[in-house]
């Protein structure tokens, strides 16, 4: 048997054989190519639909109506602006109420708007430079106003019941002044008894088809700096008062059960099968 040579590494700890080098990792990698199709072919299958008629609960259409809002706020701006670039603005809508047994529509919200503004860093007799920043606010809004039911008229609300009844009850009138065979015939004043009922109705709700806002916004107090050149044309503000018309068109729905009467279906067939 030859003789071998003594090597550490044969011996050594095992994590230190099992760690090797890591490879280079390639920058070439894979690539695709291709992937779109001009055109697609679809073929109909036929839709399994119940056929015999039911009884669905579904919201329906009360009201559809276009309400107009009128807005006037003061925005102050945290610093001083030069000129607004951009206002981005999205209607949100917290409430939305019909009382019941009345037209009247309770509406609350508010518009959330991005304004986009310079401030300014420098400037001479030719320009001026700054940073274009950005500040949101909500603007509330709310008002009331009375509905006409061009859909169909809401389910009126069914109240909830509460009776009362008593049991008759014999009483003896001993050592009371009375003759021995009077009785006492009258309800058990010794108990409570009670029936009641309650209903859930199902409560008008709201949904949102659009929003469109016209709008007038005008800087306040502007004001043209002194003490450093600038154009003549410049000047900074630091609060914005706005005038926005809202119009916001509405479904007034409420869930209601719906008789679907039974339909016939025809099957759909191809060029190249016969029905």
């Amino acid at each position: 048997m030859p003789w071998i040579r003594y090597d550490p590494s044969m011996y050594g700890n095992k994590k230190q054989k099992q760690k090797r080098q890591e490879p280079p990792i390639k920058t070439a990698c894979v690539r695709t190519t291709g992937g779109i199709a001009s055109d697609c072919v679809n073929t109909p299958v036929e839709i399994t639909a119940l056929s015999t008629g039911a009884v669905a609960k579904i919201p329906v259409v009360l009201a559809e109506l276009t309400l107009q809002l009128n807005v006037n706020a003061v925005i102050d701006l945290p610093e001083s602006a030069w000129e607004i670039k951009r206002i981005k603005k999205h209607v949100k809508v917290t409430q939305c109420l019909l009382i019941q047994d009345t037209n009247m529509l309770f509406i609350k919200g508010f518009v959330r708007k991005n304004i986009d503004y310079t401030t300014h860093c420098c400037s001479n007799s030719q320009g001026s430079c700054g940073d274009i920043k950005q500040c949101t606010v909500d603007v509330p809004f709310s008002c009331t106003t009375a509905l006409v039911f061009n859909g169909i008229d809401p389910l009126p609300p069914v109240p909830s019941i509460s009776t009362e009844f008593e049991y008759f009850r014999k009483q003896e009138l001993n050592d009371l002044g009375f003759a021995d065979k009077d009785k006492l015939l009258s309800g058990d004043l010794s108990e409570f008894n009670q029936t009641s009922t309650e209903f859930f109705n199902e409560l008008p709700f709201c949904d949102l088809v659009s929003a469109r806002i016209v709008e007038f916004d005008e800087f306040l107090n502007p004001t043209h700096p002194t003490g450093g050149k600038i154009p003549f044309a410049e000047k900074f503000f630091e609060s914005i008062e706005e005038k926005m018309i809202i119009f916001l068109t509405l479904k007034i729905m409420q869930n209601r059960q719906v008789a679907i009467p039974p339909i016939s279906i025809v099957p759909v067939c191809s060029d190249y099968e016969q029905c």
